[in-house]
């Protein structure tokens, strides 16, 4: 009888742990980015592409009606550019992206003021989205170089692209 007891005790405090873990699973979340240098200017990642290194991005949420800022949170890359944004609440009711703020290289430090571009990294930041997990992955992030590199032409030809980023 006692090991039955022992038994429920050990159950019972075992489906307590585990909903106490729900309870403490706060709105935190983490957006883990990549910057890089766009060799050819065409505002896509190539097999040229270099990662930047002190690159320094921002993230911003806006509310939709308004578009007050609601959180803004400035960070810095790392060597193989890569940054990481800690989130803490959730943020469904708000556009957030994010953005690049300065180069570390003179020779790559344009920022594109095409429309998509801006798009580009605007990221969903709540838990009631259906991706599971704390990681929100927004899309590269890329300064463009002053000149192209002399490897374009034969990288974009390899992608089935003319030098201007068309298709050929």
């Amino acid at each position: 009888m006692a090991t039955k007891s022992s038994g429920f005790v050990l159950a019972s405090a075992l489906c307590f742990l585990s909903l106490l873990g729900f309870a403490y699973c706060a709105d935190n979340l983490s957006v883990d980015g990549l910057v890089y240098c766009d060799s050819c200017r065409i505002q896509f990642m190539t097999r040229i592409s270099e990662p930047l290194q002190g690159a320094k991005v921002k993230l911003e949420c806006r509310d939709r009606e308004g578009g007050t800022i609601t959180l803004s949170s400035e960070t810095e890359t790392d060597e193989q550019g890569r940054y990481q944004i800690p989130v803490e609440g959730d943020h469904e009711e708000e556009v957030c992206q994010v953005v690049l703020v300065k180069s570390p290289r003179d020779d790559c430090s344009e920022i594109s003021t095409d429309s998509h571009a801006k798009l580009s990294a605007r990221i969903s930041l709540t838990n009631n989205n259906g991706i599971a997990g704390p990681h929100r992955i927004p899309n590269p992030l890329g300064f463009l170089k002053t000149e192209p590199d002399a490897q374009c032409a034969e990288v974009l030809k390899e992608l089935g692209l003319t030098p201007e980023g068309d298709l050929a």
